[in-house]
């Protein structure tokens, strides 16, 4: 997927929150729900959003569904904003 799907999936902010808390440990959906005042449904539509983006993936373990953040799409994005970075006033300068 590219940067657009991947930023717009990141707009929202229940799907922020999701990956925050999956930055540390996969989760099930059900996992997920239960820290949300929502439908399964929404969360689901939530989840398949992020899959979408390919900030997350599942996997299937058993008769459950688990969901861990895509780490290598987070490095992309990481390395193409370092491109802007630098130091405002060297830039400034530079000018």
């Amino acid at each position: 997927m590219g940067f657009p799907e991947t930023f717009k999936a990141l707009a929202d902010p229940v799907r922020r929150e999701i990956l925050v808390m999956l930055k540390g440990k996969r989760m099930s959906a059900g996992e997920i729900a239960d820290q949300f005042d929502m439908t399964n449904a929404t969360i689901s539509y939530h989840l398949s959003q992020l899959k979408k983006a390919d900030l997350i993936f599942e996997t299937k373990y058993k008769n459950f569904i688990y969901y861990e953040i895509n780490v290598s799409v987070f490095e992309e994005i990481m390395l193409w904003f370092s491109q802007f970075g630098g130091n405002y006033h060297d830039k400034k300068n530079e000018a």
